[in-house]
């Protein structure tokens, strides 16, 4: 598989000294990793470029035959308002390059200028283009309010809008090069996000996932990185790093929360300059993988504490998904119901049960602290012992009754607040049972057991509050 191509669109090179082109070429993928490159040696042919092929940034020479650089800017800046252009000139004029950016250059530099500070200029250039495309993006997506990569989402079952906004967003944000954070508590579904990210962006690469949670600095370094042939004791031959090894893929690293002070710093230097070295070895590798990452952590409580740097904070929210959990999005629980049992039943080579009209009604009065993770567990104990056609709702009783104790004990009532005038028992009562029959979609079953009475005392007391 050939390199991947970064930008994902053209940068192109004006210039009408051949020499120049090529080593301003070289030092763009040499020490930037921009390989994705156009040469033009005749100013002539630029507008024609420019309006057959995606262009992500221009670099251009002041003075060239034909047409100046100057005349070619104004073009640009008519036709291709957004398109980022930097000028580049043999001779350092403090008029012209004024005049350049009130014309509207992004940037002016003298061709003797250190490439490094050029190359950062190319690379703000391109993010910049890049963040107003994801915008357009998002906008076109939320008023089209349809997936273009349906498929890549197969795997999350949803009809939860918080959720449809979530795939939205990531098939506009899906073509960038900069990280993905996803965040949620345990059991919501970050890596099935991540795999869909990777079905979106790098979808014939590999998919290598890390969990970094109680990696040591050194251990961190040598599963990213790789080392060389002596590069400590033990190390009697080369081993690639993960990185290496998801080249042209994406590489998933869960809990990052973990992460400690200097591994922290080794993911910021991999984030911000692209490249790493591994282990024993001074020689600098380029990353040519897609890096998406996870905790279930509150990393802004964690800034706030000391524990996770500010730098690297900031770093990762270039793209934050945050998967809201499934107490959030209760109406996707009659769906989860009916395609984890699908696949339970399939992995345990049974027929798929038919679960009870009241079964979801019953989960949907659940917590979930451990989120679609923990109904999955409920689900494939549920279908592993059913023997019936129709799936008991026994056990899923006996493991939120359990759980209801835990969190009674462990998660004290919300306060209620009261009107001016004290209401009667009669009337707290009331709103009680109506509260419960609302949440149990009027099955007395269920609001009996949220009120911690039997059926019959429920019953009672809604004949009474009916005369």
């Amino acid at each position: 598989m050939p390199d991947t191509l970064y930008p994902s669109t053209l940068v192109l090179l004006v210039d009408d000294e051949k020499p120049w082109l090529r080593s301003l070429s070289l030092a763009l993928e040499r020490l930037g990793g921009i390989n994705n490159l156009m040469q033009c040696d005749d100013s002539r042919r630029v507008m024609g470029i420019l309006a057959d092929q995606a262009v992500s940034v221009v670099l251009l020479d002041l003075t060239m035959p034909h047409l100046s650089g100057e005349k070619i800017l104004a073009q640009i800046v008519e036709n291709y308002p957004e398109l980022p252009v930097i000028i580049l000139t043999g001779v350092n004029q403090i008029e012209i390059s004024v005049r350049c950016i009130k014309a509207g250059a992004y940037d002016y530099f003298v061709k003797t200028v250190e490439e490094e500070r050029l190359i950062g200029s190319v690379k703000r250039a391109i993010q910049l283009l890049e963040i107003k495309n994801e915008n357009r993006k998002l906008r076109q997506h939320f008023l089209e309010d349809s997936l273009k990569n349906p498929q890549a989402f197969s795997a999350i079952p949803t009809q939860s809008p918080k959720m449809k906004a979530i795939f939205h967003y990531l098939e506009a944000v899906a073509s960038s090069s900069q990280p993905i954070l996803i965040t949620g508590e345990s059991g919501v579904g970050k890596e099935l996000i991540a795999k869909a990210v990777h079905q979106l962006s790098r979808p014939d690469g590999p998919w290598v996932a890390v969990n970094v949670a109680g990696l040591d600095d050194n251990v961190f370094s040598d599963t990213l990185f790789g080392h060389v042939k002596g590069a400590f004791t033990g190390a009697d031959q080369a081993r690639a790093g993960m990185i290496e090894q998801a080249t042209h893929g994406t590489l998933f690293l869960d809990e990052i929360g973990d992460l400690s002070p200097i591994s922290q710093i080794k993911l910021l230097r991999l984030l911000q300059e692209g490249e790493y070295f591994p282990l024993g070895s001074d020689r600098v590798k380029k990353i040519k993988t897609r890096i998406v990452l996870a905790t279930n952590q509150d990393l802004m409580a964690l800034q706030n504490d000391g524990k996770f740097r500010k730098d690297l904070f900031y770093r990762l929210h270039t793209h934050p998904v945050a998967i809201p959990p499934l107490r959030e999005r209760k109406e996707d629980i009659p769906l989860l119901l009916t395609c984890l049992m699908e696949r339970a039943a399939s992995s345990l080579n049974k027929k798929t049960p038919t679960p009870p009209p009241e079964l979801a009604t019953l989960l949907s009065t659940y917590h979930f602290p451990g989120n679609v993770r923990e109904l999955e567990a409920m689900i494939y104990d549920a279908v592993s012992t059913h023997q019936a056609k129709k799936l008991s709702m026994d056990s899923f009783k006996k493991v939120l009754g359990k759980q209801e104790l835990i969190m009674q004990e462990t998660r004290p009532v919300a306060p209620v607040t009261f009107s001016e005038r004290l209401p009667t028992i009669e009337e707290v009562v009331k709103l009680l049972i109506d509260e419960a029959m609302q949440r149990a979609n009027n099955n007395q079953s269920i609001a009996a057991n949220l009120l911690g009475i039997s059926r019959p005392a429920l019953n009672k007391r809604l004949n009474k509050s009916k005369r």
